[in-house]
């Protein structure tokens, strides 16, 4: 078995290589004396790392839109509005996603991370690759490493097999998974209910034709990324995600009540506190292009705990990938002028892929001064 190993009287490591990639085994990782250097990172992300102060995001109970209450729905929609104008993040309750299907969900993701080492780097990604599992992304980079593993999978309605889920899980688990297959399947179908929910509310909130962002998504794909953070004893020295834009359209977060996230705002960076029977709901860059702008794609960041571990399961809905990603006409007519150039969530994604790390707050501005020349071109 190879490993990430440290010499113990420096910073600097010896990196035994699996098939050429550095291994992630947070269990002998603790017990080095020190942080091996891969997982260092500078002090301007690591800033306020102590910090105690609450985001005040907006808790949106969804049942009265749901059931059609007028006078609900209003507040729902002004709170949304409020929330995304400012940083793009907010939580909601009797959002519809059964309680008991949540916890199956984050139990069968439990047991995945708790299998054999070996086990887990028969599925690992590939360089390129969306989905499968991943040791603190050694597979993508060399320095600045996450402190997590990761476990993703794709979801969308499928016209040959409606569980895509299902069979990802067999082929590349095994048999024995059908049943986590299952269940995450069926926990997919009611986050993307969900999202189409929220897509609704957010065109009422930017005063555009309430279905169009619902229809816009309703063959959307989504990316399923289920995050394990081990506890560590240099926790002040690491985070488990980068300060990071999330690229896609909308993200559905469960957390636990560890904590963990943590969102800048007003030059600071202030937590998400983890509230019973809430998910998180946050605007990616994507749908920040949708709005033409208006509502913001907010930095964002996850930090470990020293002494207990965290889980979290998020969906990141995206666009189909040919749909071209414009901002409704009328919108745009009210502004008065475009801010994104046309693009697909493929042209993006392969942006974020291959030519840029995702770990600032501007990829979208980035991504639109490479993207421009390339259309210039055709």
């Amino acid at each position: 078995m190879s490993l990430l190993l440290m010499d113990s009287t420096s910073t600097t490591t010896t990196s035994l290589l699996k098939n050429g990639v550095p291994v992630f085994d947070s269990t002998l990782l603790q017990k080095q004396p020190n942080l091996p250097k891969e997982f260092l990172w500078p002090h301007k992300d690591l800033v306020n790392h102590h910090n105690q102060e609450e985001l005040q995001e907006p808790l949106v109970d969804l049942k009265g839109f749901m059931e059609g209450d007028e006078a609900a729905t209003a507040r729902a929609v002004e709170l949304v509005r409020d929330a995304c104008l400012n940083h793009g993040f907010f939580q909601v309750i009797n959002h519809g996603v059964d309680e008991d299907l949540i916890k199956a969900a984050s139990r069968e993701v439990d047991a995945i991370f708790r299998l054999p080492l070996e086990k887990k780097l028969s599925v690992g990604r590939k360089p390129g690759d969306l989905y499968g599992y991943s040791g603190a992304h050694a597979e993508r980079f060399s320095s600045k490493l996450p402190w997590k593993e990761t476990f993703s999978f794709g979801y969308h309605e499928n016209d040959d097999s409606k569980l895509v889920v299902v069979d990802y899980f067999k082929s590349v688990l095994g048999q024995d998974f059908e049943h986590s297959g299952s269940v995450c399947q069926r926990y997919c179908e009611s986050m993307k209910a969900l999202s189409l929910a929220i897509f609704e509310l957010l065109g009422m909130s930017l005063g555009v034709d309430r279905l169009h962002y619902k229809k816009f998504f309703e063959d959307s794909c989504s990316i399923m990324r289920c995050n394990y953070y081990p506890p560590c004893n240099n926790s002040s020295l690491t985070l488990g995600t980068g300060p990071h834009t999330d690229p896609t359209s909308l993200t559905i977060l469960h957390q636990d009540q560890v904590g963990g996230l943590e969102v800048f705002v007003n030059s600071k960076w202030q937590a998400v506190k983890p509230l019973p029977h809430a998910l998180v709901i946050n605007i990616g860059d994507t749908f920040m292009a949708l709005s033409n702008g208006t509502y913001k794609s907010c930095l964002h960041r996850a930090k470990v705990n020293r002494e207990r571990e965290r889980i979290s399961l998020v969906l990141f809905v995206c666009p189909k990938e040919d749909k071209v990603v414009r901002p409704p006409h009328d919108l745009v007519c009210r502004q008065g002028t475009r801010k994104y150039p046309d693009f697909t969530w493929s042209d993006l994604l392969e942006f974020t892929q291959k030519h840029h790390r995702v770990d600032d707050a501007a990829t979208l501005q980035r991504f639109t001064h490479w993207f421009q020349p390339q259309t210039n071109n055709l």
